[in-house]
């Protein structure tokens, strides 16, 4: 009887070890370190969608070229998120604020430059004569209410990361675009 208990005491002993390893090692596998560093809401993830940056036919300046330049903004998760104060801004300081605007599960809004009159799917940064988005080359950068940088999107030199002054355009013709209002035409 002897060694039985002593056999009992010792697997007990090895149990309850092995379980107070397993509580301390679990939340250090749980932490993949993804997010370090970064404030993301773990229940919903906002990014940036398509982007169409270069207002299809001529650039006329009138409200309805200004509006078929936009950018998406999708929410990835299934929980709503609430885009009040987040900013939309190109790399050259042109900004946009969200004001109001809650993002369902799964849903994506498009925020259009020129005039209109915001509703789920759709908002409008009531621009009138100005085109934000470079049509060779820039920088969509989403940030939430806290300034914290949650997404961005690049294309052209931007996306290249080269530091001459020619890139290609959509159709991939070499372009000299030193003297051009960031590629629009006028």
């Amino acid at each position: 009887m002897s060694a039985s208990r002593t056999v009992r005491r010792l697997v007990a002993t090895g149990l309850a070890a092995g379980s107070v390893v397993a509580v301390v090692a679990m939340p250090a596998s749980a932490d993949d370190g993804h997010n370090r560093g970064r404030h993301h809401q773990s229940y919903s993830r906002v990014v940036l969608g398509s982007i169409q940056y270069d207002s299809p036919g001529r650039d006329d300046y009138s409200n309805r070229s200004l509006n078929r330049e936009w950018v998406e903004v999708t929410n990835t998760g299934y929980r709503p998120v609430n885009l009040n104060g987040w900013t939309l801004s190109d790399r050259d300081g042109n900004r946009y604020r969200f004001d109001d605007v809650r993002l369902a599960g799964r849903a994506t809004v498009r925020v259009h430059t020129g005039r209109g009159h915001d509703t789920r799917t759709n908002v409008y940064q009531d621009r009138r004569t100005d085109y934000v988005w470079g049509n060779y080359s820039d920088t969509a950068t989403l940030r939430d209410d806290h300034g914290r940088t949650v997404d961005t999107k690049s294309w052209g030199r931007d996306r290249d990361h080269r530091n001459n002054d020619r890139d290609r355009d959509h159709r991939n013709n070499d372009r000299d675009h030193r003297n051009n209002d960031r590629g629009h035409r006028r």
